[in-house]
């Protein structure tokens, strides 16, 4: 089983750093507490990634990044990541509809890449501008 650090139990920067965390999801996922066990400057380093590029202001929508990262998460078989993105995209207004398009464009070019793969040497056609 995997050791999880729990909030009544995290000191120094790690209490710091999951009070952010909850003030930005409303509570600890074990992902992260599972980090912070295993080594908490790692943390640290992916809690600050993860505000720099899924919580503040960048040139995509939150609902688009998580239909993003909720697309990654099917694609490397990850249960517990596409679950999270799941609900998470929904809680940033994507529909059942949205989510389940994005599960058809997967399939789609999952589906496309073996068959690309399987024509030995196929060259490319597309052409930088």
């Amino acid at each position: 089983m995997v050791k999880l650090l729990e909030e009544e139990d995290a000191t120094n920067n790690v209490e710091i750093i999951y009070k952010d965390i909850k003030n930005n999801f409303g509570m600890i996922p074990n992902f992260f507490k599972a980090m912070a066990a295993a080594d908490p400057s790692w943390l640290e380093l992916n809690w600050y990634r993860e505000k720099q590029i899924m919580i503040e202001a960048g040139p995509l929508d939150k609902k688009t990044r998580e239909l993003i990262a909720f697309a990654v998460s099917v694609v490397n078989n990850c249960e517990y990541c596409s679950s999270a993105h799941e609900m998470m995209a929904q809680q940033q207004g994507a529909s059942k509809k949205e989510i389940s398009h994005v599960r058809q464009i997967i399939e789609l070019f999952a589906s496309f890449s073996a068959i690309a793969n399987s024509f030995p040497d196929l060259p490319s056609d597309i052409k930088p501008k």
